[in-house]
Parts: structure tokens; sequence; C-alpha cells
């Protein structure tokens, strides 16, 4: 039976049908749902690379360093956030990974929506979060209809505010997480002879108004080793690590490194 569905042809731009598992344009562009349930709407010609997004170690690292719940009181105000400011709706997580914020979302007021450019932890998140709807796709070119969501949100991933002004609602909502100074600070302090802090001054986003901005700071308590040498593998730190560096954190009993989160919210002008 065909249907109308949320996406666009990342192609043409007309509106997909879903048809038997298959999604299709007028002009005859189709694209296959996986059996996991997501379908890939990142064309060949889209790609910078093979396999582009985060690896397959690093996709796996992150997924159970965050099922460890070292991450729950970021997620957990990311909702109160959500429930505050956008009541029903559509919502996109725009760079979703393994869709752990995303399931987060979802509640009987909302439609939820992950996409990302990482195959494989997309894969991971439509396997496992069955109730949203996941597809691969270029933040850079979403493959979704405009003024589709009343809240999007990004976490640690690129802003594109002329494409995520095309997506929201008037009055809609952009939510970003970045850095703060000191996140993962202590980490930093073994990789670097001098480390930095992160630059956190306000992004002026074209189109849209800050409307508020706050700051997640705690500390994590790693009773093994094996838990802060997941936590490097999920980060780009992975790449500046040596033998060193894998050899104390492995060692380490009770390893502590503090998270620092800036949080700010913007509404589409």
């Amino acid at each position: 039976m065909m249907k109308t569905s949320q996406y666009i042809c990342p192609i043409c731009q007309q509106a997909l049908t879903l048809n038997n598992k298959s999604f299709s344009c007028t002009n005859n562009h189709s694209f296959d749902q996986a059996k996991e349930g997501y379908v890939n709407l990142l064309p060949v010609q889209h790609k910078h690379s093979k396999d582009p997004g985060d690896n397959k170690e690093m996709v796996n690292a992150r997924r159970s360093f965050l099922e460890s719940g070292f991450y729950q009181p970021l997620q957990d105000r990311l909702v109160e956030l959500k429930n505050r400011y956008a009541v029903a709706g559509n919502i996109l997580d725009a760079g979703c990974g393994e869709g752990y914020y995303t399931n987060a979302h979802e509640s009987e007021q909302h439609q939820v929506y992950g996409v990302d450019i990482a195959k494989n932890a997309v894969k991971i998140a439509a396997k496992k979060y069955k109730q949203c709807h996941f597809s691969v796709g270029s933040i850079a070119q979403l493959p979704f209809a405009d003024e589709f969501f009343d809240w999007l949100f990004s976490i640690y991933a690129p802003i594109k505010t002329e494409e995520f002004s095309r997506l929201l609602k008037n009055e809609g909502y952009l939510l970003t997480v970045t850095p703060g100074e000191k996140h993962l600070w202590e980490l930093k302090q073994m990789i670097y002879q001098t480390p930095k802090y992160h630059n956190i001054d306000k992004q002026q986003l074209d189109g849209f108004e800050l409307v508020a901005e706050e700051n997640i700071n705690y500390q994590m308590n790693f009773e093994r080793g094996e838990q802060a040498l997941t936590l490097l593998a999920m980060t780009p730190f992975a790449f500046k690590s040596s033998e060193q560096l894998v050899t104390a954190l492995r060692q380490a009993i009770n390893f502590t490194c503090q998270v620092d989160f800036m949080v700010r919210i913007y509404k589409k002008a």
C-alpha cells in the first residue's frame, strides 16, 4: 500500500512515498527501507568518503559509554527543556548517532526523527528504538520537507543554520549542545602538555534568537579503568592517544573526570 512519507528525495527534493518498504518520488528515484527499519537517503554522489561519519569502533564505544549512564543528567535535562518549550509536534535529532538522545524525546505528543551520516550508528539506533524514525543523511542537506519540525536539536554536531531554519516551523526551536570550558578537562590534561579551555562564546545564528542558555557541569567517577578507556575511544582524543595514556587509563582506579556542557535554545525569528 502506497502512503505519503515524511521524507523528500535527496536527489530532486520531491516528496517520497512509501510502497512495500521502498521510498520513491515522481522522478523514479528509489530508496529501500532496511530490515532494521531505517532508510538510507545519502546518495553515493553526496558522500565524501566510502564510509562517512564515525567509524564502527567509535560508534560501539559511544553506545557502551552512554548506556552506562554517565551522560544521563544531560539526557534528562534535554527532555525537560523539550517538554517546556515544545509541548507537541515533530522533533528532529540532527546527528543522532546511536539514538540515545533521540529515543528519550519520544512521547505520545511527539513524532521523533533521527538522522546521521554514519550508517553504522543509524543501523544500531533503528534496530533498538523502533518507535522513532531513523534515516542516513547529510546534515547539510536534510531529507525533510520545509517547516516540518517544531523542535530540532543538535548535540556535538555541525550547526547548519540555513538548513535548520528551513526545516523548522515559524517560532520553532533549535537546541544546541556544545562543550563547556572544562569539558573532559582531566582527560585533556593527560593528553596535552598545555591543555586549553574550550571556547564558549555565544554563537550568532542567522535567523534565530537566543532565548535561553545554561551550563551543565558535574563529575564522573570511573571505578574501573575500562570505563575511562571507553570514554577515550568515543572521543576525537582517541586519535591522539599514546600507549602510555592507554596504559595509565587501563590501570586507573576511581579516575574522576568532569563533563561540562553548554546548552543553548534558539527560537526561529
